[in-house]
């Protein structure tokens, strides 16, 4: 295939783990609404196949992505699946984990898909920034809102205001990034971390993350109180059971996901 016949979106699954690569490396991944709307398929695949377990959401040609393709905003296009939103992920992530693997730039909405996802891995030379107020845009694809709860409320007003990004090594140190690595090498530790996440039950790493999410704006108390529709269940499983018995005979469990 030549370079302008390949597609957009790459997708990849491989021991439970589905690796979606952003590939319009000549825009620097700017995103389209054909690559959105193939994320968005890749995201339903995700989370409706029990052989898969967790997502790697990466871009290609050293870069995430650069955010909305302005040349096509100009054209009147839009990047934006009905139901999922920019990129066809922030307004509706994976009930399955999502992992980010950063190389170069995350600008914009990328750094809003960034902030969509659960984890983050990111080369050395990683940037972040929500340049949306440069355009005579606003950060709606979530950036408005979520920068704020991940990273320090001064910190994330700069980025909002200024415009200006941050570097990989300040993300981490605001704990916006889970592991900061040599470049080129993000893809790598992103699979090893997936992997880890693939070994565990699929049914209580699902209710791990939706608990966790929901109960951001909770008390404890309401926490205590909504937790079991969550836990009641994963106690119950036949993988509680399993993990149990694969404790107890020291050998490796068994999945079923329920």
């Amino acid at each position: 295939m030549s370079a302008s016949t390949e597609p957009e979106v790459l997708v990849e699954a491989d021991a439970g783990i589905l690796t979606i690569t952003i590939n319009r490396p000549q825009q620097r991944n700017a995103m389209s609404l054909s690559a959105a709307t193939a994320i968005a398929e890749a995201l339903t695949r995700l989370d409706d196949d029990p052989e898969l377990s967790v997502a790697i959401l990466t871009g290609s040609g050293g870069t995430f992505c650069a955010g909305m393709d302005l040349k096509r905003f100009r054209l009147g296009e839009r990047p934006v699946v009905a139901g999922r939103g920019f990129g066809g992920l922030v307004e509706a992530p994976p009930a399955k984990p999502l992992i980010a693997a950063v190389e170069g730039w995350a600008l914009g909405g990328g750094f809003e898909m960034v902030l969509a996802c659960d984890l983050v891995v990111a080369g050395a030379g990683a940037k972040f920034g929500l340049p949306e107020v440069k355009r005579g845009l606003a950060a709606r694809a979530g950036g408005i809102f979520r920068a704020p709860r991940v990273l320090p409320r001064a910190v994330a007003l700069e980025m909002l205001l200024t415009g200006e990004p941050i570097s990989a090594r300040d993300a981490h140190t605001h704990g916006l990034i889970n592991r900061v690595v040599d470049d080129g090498s993000a893809i790598a530790v992103a699979r090893t971390l997936a992997a880890s996440i693939s070994s565990n039950a699929p049914l209580a790493v699902r209710a791990s993350k939706a608990l966790a999410l929901a109960a951001r704006t909770w008390t404890d108390e309401e926490s205590f109180e909504r937790q079991p529709a969550y836990t009641d269940p994963v106690f119950a499983s036949a993988d509680a059971a399993e993990g149990a018995a694969a404790f107890a005979e020291r050998r490796a469990p068994r999945w079923q996901g329920a």
